[in-house]
């Protein structure tokens, strides 16, 4: 009868486990890639400008490395910083250059995309305007709105000089005066409406409501005199 030589188990699992170590240095030495979207950082802007358009916020980049290496690439941890300290009013293009964003070693940037940046710069501008309280509804049956006052007066905006100069007054979100019966103080934020125009101080202002009872109309006797109630005489 022939002889067959017998299978160790031993000697099968440790060629199984020397298998899959070189299968794992093999793919974790070999080149992948990754791709994502860093932000983009305007740095050192002029405090005379203000930035009113901007054509990208992201970069895509794609980065090359081993499979490995790719796993430690988080991708929040990398931005584009552009230095646009001499900006002047007016459009400015600037090159996308990510020599100076650090990756791990044997990592490097294949492609990116777009190739630059395009910015529109315009001159600060500072302007003093009237507050204007929104009313919305009306006060409780028996009662009637006096005034409004905003405490402050007015406000400072700041912002693209263009649109910082064409207003006038900036309107608090809505207050409701329904069901409302007597005198209210309350908080309100400032809305200025504009993307590129904001307040200089944006805590809220407050808003001072004046609200009255009805004066019931005065009775007459038969000879045409107003009889007062013993509430009104008192």
């Amino acid at each position: 009868m022939r002889r067959y030589p017998s299978v160790r188990p031993g000697l099968f699992l440790l060629a199984l486990a020397i298998a899959v170590f070189l299968w794992g240095i093999a793919s974790g030495t070999s080149n992948a890639e990754k791709g994502f979207d860093i932000p983009v950082v305007l740095d050192r802007l002029p405090e005379n400008l203000v930035i009113t358009d901007q054509s990208i916020d992201d970069i895509n980049v794609r980065v090359m490395a081993s499979q490995a290496v790719l796993r430690s690439v988080n991708p929040a941890n990398y931005r584009l910083d552009i230095d646009v300290s001499g900006a002047k009013p007016g459009v400015a293009v600037y090159d996308v250059d990510l020599s100076k964003i650090d990756l791990p070693r044997a990592a490097r940037f294949v492609s990116h995309a777009p190739s630059s940046v395009q910015v529109r710069f315009e001159k600060r501008g500072r302007k003093s305007v009237k507050v204007r309280a929104d009313l919305q509804g009306s006060p409780a049956a028996g009662f009637h709105f006096v005034s409004v006052a905003t405490e402050p007066a007015k406000v400072w905006l700041v912002g693209a000089r263009s649109q910082v100069m064409r207003l006038d007054e900036v309107v608090t979100e809505n207050i409701n005066l329904s069901g409302l019966n007597a005198d209210q103080v309350v908080e309100a934020r400032v809305n200025p409406g504009l993307g590129t125009v904001w307040m200089e101080d944006d805590r809220p202002v407050q808003v001072r409501i004046e609200i009255k009872a009805d004066v019931a109309p005065e009775s007459l006797d038969e000879s045409g005199v107003s009889v007062l109630s013993l509430d009104e005489i008192s």
